[in-house]
């Protein structure tokens, strides 16, 4: 039994989504789990005799402008390493909370190793501000082990920063209690998709790299020779002026915009498809769980997208903007059921196989007990 500390960020996002399942997954394993955050994380709504949770508390001190987060995270880490005497505290994204454990270490009596999980966003937009790459930098090889989504993160991040750091791959992965194919004709129902009509979905946070236009535009090609509908999963920045597109298009009908959801296996399973047209993807969580719901997905050739979906026979793999190709690919496979179905269950097979939540644990495991022998 180990004891380990989580900081992620608590909101809806992949990176907190992997860390409070990993955390969950980890108490059934039998660990000691203390989440370090300023928010109980959203995934985390079970009650476990192993779980606790520590809230980063803010004073408003009125030399300060805005209250000092990352160092009021850092003491708070610091606190829970000395009382609660943690073997591991694993931090999700470099920046800031890689940078507040490294802090936090040296603040503690305790001898602790720090574990970063790198995401993404902590490289691909942080990374190339000038500001903060160095401290990135610091973060990722003063850390004790450093892990990544993807290959392509792996190798994005050594580019970028011009670090020799030894970074693993551990992929994310889904429950798969939760992330299973149900048959839910009532909610077909709800949302007023008739028997005759095929589902596509997208679920993202609606910002401009996730291209959701080209989302959009796919479906219009897809939806003047099939019936079809769109599922938009989600809220964010392009949210409006997606929504001026599809009245510019004429899809008002087919479209529909459910915003944030909390049901999304319930909505995958009334898919047929997923589309994911991103420019950057660090790995593409929502592919993953899509798989897990038997929903075959084209995606574009970006970041850890091919790492996820096995071109040709999970899905489709297109060049970023290429709406026709998807297209195509999408009116071949909804014209063949039985095609169709052999993605579905490649998909899910793919999922199980390769993304199973025991072995991803396990890698997790492993790369602890090897930080505790050395």
């Amino acid at each position: 039994m180990k004891k380990i500390g989580i900081t992620c960020y608590p909101t809806v996002g992949g990176s907190g989504v992997i860390a409070t399942e990993l955390g969950m997954l980890l108490a059934e394993a039998g660990h000691e789990i203390h989440f370090i955050s300023s928010s109980l994380p959203f995934r985390l709504d079970r009650i476990h005799p192993s779980i606790f949770y520590h809230e980063v508390e803010l004073s408003h001190y009125p030399v300060f402008q805005y209250p000092p987060y990352d160092l009021a995270l850092a003491s708070k880490m610091a606190e829970v390493i000395d009382r609660e005497k943690l073997d591991i505290l694993h931090v999700h994204y470099a920046m800031p909370h890689a940078i507040c454990a490294i802090l936090a270490r040296n603040i503690a009596q305790h001898d602790v190793k720090i574990v970063t999980t790198l995401h993404g966003t902590d490289i691909t937009v942080l990374g190339i501000e000038k500001t903060f790459a160095k401290m990135i930098k610091y973060g990722i090889e003063a850390s004790d082990a450093v892990t990544a989504v993807s290959k392509s993160l792996v190798n994005q991040t050594q580019d970028m920063l011009q670090t020799e750091k030894d970074i693993s791959v551990i992929y994310n992965f889904v429950n798969e209690k939760e992330y299973q194919k149900r048959e839910n004709d009532a909610l077909k129902q709800k949302f007023h998709i008739k028997e005759h009509e095929q589902v596509i979905i997208h679920i993202s946070n609606f910002r401009k790299v996730k291209r959701i236009d080209d989302v959009i535009k796919t479906f219009d090609i897809i939806q003047e020779q099939l019936p079809v509908k769109l599922l938009l999963v989600g809220d964010g920045p392009e949210y409006t002026e997606m929504t001026k597109l599809v009245q510019q298009l004429g899809l008002e009908d087919k479209v529909l915009f459910l915003g944030k959801q909390k049901n999304v296996s319930e909505l995958l399973s009334i898919s047929d498809l997923m589309l994911l047209m991103s420019e950057k993807e660090s790995f593409g969580l929502v592919l993953l769980e899509a798989m897990a719901c038997e929903v075959p997905c084209i995606a574009t050739n970006a970041g850890g997208i091919p790492e996820v979906v096995e071109d040709g026979k999970t899905g489709c793999i297109v060049d970023v903007g290429d709406t026709k190709q998807a297209a195509d690919f999408a009116l071949r496979l909804l014209r063949n059921p039985q095609q169709l179905e052999s993605f579905s269950l490649a998909a899910s097979a793919r999922a199980d196989q390769l993304f199973h939540s025991n072995e991803i644990v396990r890698q997790y495991e492993r790369l602890y007990d090897d930080l505790l022998l050395n």
